[in-house]
């Protein structure tokens, strides 16, 4: 539609410049003919008069004026004009047109008054004789005695109009006719001009569409082929430039999406440009976009709006911690760092989950602690005795032998408690070397129960087993199953009063077995049970110490049913016993 608008344009404004050229052609055409005309009747008239002055100036002289009439008429008749003749107070002696009886006293006609005074009168005016508008040319006629009369010859103006519209008609049938050859031909013109521009103009809105892909085909040769060419070869460059883009877009959604840390950039103003999906999850947001809201709005923190004010202030890299309320609750560090440019457009924000890793920063700490004064404690009375033995009770037949079974004791608790640890390192690294394969349940089972029967008889303890029918195999390594029911049977007999009963029982679920250790001991407070497989917790640390425990016990339980894919649960009431329960995959 643009380019027929164009198209109508251009012919239009063509059409309306040809016919304003054809106007004044024809109006100043026809003004040129006019005063042609005008001159050429003005020498007419003139001729005539000063012939018809010369013929009648001797019987004007002598009184003969019979005759004047006649020759009037006869000479209008001839010549086509009007024929006037007066004696010299202006009354009409003859005229062409008109009876002399009926026509008025010329004495005041502006001509009539011109000739007298110069000898020649010209004049346009209305004759009020015969109602039309004339040409006059009067001519004074001179005797012995002075003027002794007029001649007056005069052309009807409407002869003169009649000639110049005639010339007028035949120069405005030339304009049209040129007008509508030119109109033709230039109608092909602009077309052909116009053709491109629409082709263009085709092109340029699919692309801007989006298919970039567009080329045009222009066989002209000049301005227009030129940019036909610009035009294809910009639509090359922006195809490439936009696959570029898309290509680099892809890459960085990519990038950003596989990230775990959260990306946000945000500009001067704090709204956000874009945000990866790590970014929602580590805020806790459920939009799937957050682009164009305020930050302060997503992220209610004020550490978060001082840390970006930094950045854009150009203080440089910035960097906060702040808590996203859950759930789950979450510890997360901000770096932010100012965009390039002046003014600054902006800051990027990488947020990092630190949660786990500040956890893990306080069981370490709690790890060392916890480790220092386990250890402290069994060298202490290490070397409490030592000091002993050598002030002098080495040489004490009674004691010695007493504070040297005390230093043993104490060593084989620190030699079983670097044993633990490094067992509970090795699992926790991955580095213990596992073999996995089907284990028959029961013998494990059977072995761990009958080692530690004479520990339970010694507590009058009943230890006994219960088994489902058939025969169970667990994927597991069999040292470490092992491992699991010694520390569990352990714990279950140290933590039962004499007289109190352990029981050991297996059976097969769906796609799991299932093995129980039950016992009537103290039992675990329930705000204890989530932390008894902490490394070093110990509910009662004072019996736990007494009863030889390191406090990895459990946690080396933990560690090993993870390894294996399976878990471990624990049920207890004070003062009704404990069950733990393991559940491994079924071989």
């Amino acid at each position: 539609m643009w380019s027929y608008r164009l198209f109508w344009k251009l012919l239009l404004t063509f059409l309306a410049l040809h016919i304003a050229s054809a106007t004044t052609l024809v109006y100043f055409a026809g003004q040129a003919e006019r005063h042609e005309l005008e001159q050429q009747m003005i020498v007419r008239l003139q001729n005539a008069s000063v012939i018809l002055r010369q013929l009648i100036a001797p019987d004007l002289a002598a009184g003969k004026t019979a005759g004047f009439q006649a020759l009037a008429i006869g000479l209008g008749e001839e010549t086509g004009l009007r024929i006037t003749i007066l004696d010299d107070l202006g009354r009409v002696l003859a005229d062409s047109s008109v009876s002399p009886e009926d026509v008025q006293n010329h004495h005041e006609r502006p001509e009539i008054l011109e000739a007298l005074r110069t000898g020649q009168g010209v004049e346009k005016r209305h004759s009020m004789t015969v109602d039309v508008d004339q040409y006059y040319i009067a001519h004074r006629i001179d005797g012995p005695q002075g003027t002794i009369g007029f001649v007056r010859v005069a052309v009807a103006v409407s002869r003169i109009e009649d000639r110049v519209a005639a010339a007028q008609r035949v120069i405005l049938s030339v304009a049209v006719g040129i007008g509508l050859l030119a109109f033709f031909v230039t109608s092909l013109v602009v077309a052909r001009i116009i053709a491109p521009v629409a082709e263009l103009t085709s092109a340029a809105k699919a692309m801007a569409a989006g298919s970039v892909g567009q080329s045009v085909l222009i066989r002209n040769r000049d301005e227009l082929g030129t940019l036909g060419e610009a035009f294809n070869h910009m639509g090359h460059e922006l195809q490439v430039r936009i696959t570029e883009l898309r290509d680099n877009g892809q890459r960085l959604a990519t990038v950003l999406g596989s990230m775990v840390e959260g990306v946000i950039a945000v500009d001067d103003h704090q709204r956000i440009l874009l945000a990866n999906d790590a970014a929602r999850v580590l805020l806790g947001v459920s939009t799937p976009n957050l682009d164009g809201r305020p930050l302060w709005e997503v992220v209610r923190n004020r550490s978060v709006g001082q840390t970006v004010e930094g950045a854009l202030e150009g203080l440089g890299p910035c960097r906060g911690e702040f808590e996203v309320v859950g759930p789950p609750r979450r510890l997360v560090a901000i770096h932010a760092t100012r965009l390039p440019g002046a003014p600054c457009p902006g800051v990027v924000l990488v947020l990092h989950d630190v949660t786990e890793l500040r956890r893990l920063e306080n069981l370490r700490q709690d790890f060392v602690a916890n480790v220092s004064h386990e250890l402290k404690t069994p060298l202490s009375s290490i070397k409490a005795y030592t000091e002993t033995l050598l002030g002098g009770a080495l040489y004490d037949q009674e004691n010695n032998v007493v504070f040297l079974k005390r230093i043993e004791e104490q060593a084989d608790r620190l030699h079983v408690l670097i044993l633990d640890m490094l067992s509970l390192a090795r699992i926790e690294a991955g580095r213990e070397a596992f073999e996995i394969g089907p284990v028959p349940l029961e013998r494990v089972a059977h072995t761990s129960v009958t080692q530690h029967q004479a520990t339970a008889q010694s507590k009058k303890i009943q230890l006994t087993t219960e088994a489902s029918p058939g025969t169970i195999s667990v994927r597991a390594d069999e040292e470490g199953l092992r491992t699991i029911l010694d520390n569990l049977i352990d714990n279950a007999i140290k933590y039962t009063p004499e007289s109190g009963r352990v029981t050991v029982r297996w059976e097969m679920e769906i796609a799991t077995a299932r093995i129980e250790v039950r016992d009537t001991g103290i039992g675990i407070a329930k705000g204890d049970q989530a932390r008894i497989f902490e490394r070093f917790y110990r509910v009662d640390k004072a019996r736990s110490r007494e009863l030889g425990g390191t406090g990895l016990g459990l946690s080396i339980v933990k560690h090993l049913v993870q390894a294996f894919g399976g878990t471990v649960t624990v049920a207890s009431e004070i003062g009704s016993g404990s069950t733990f329960v393991v559940r491994l995959p079924l071989a």
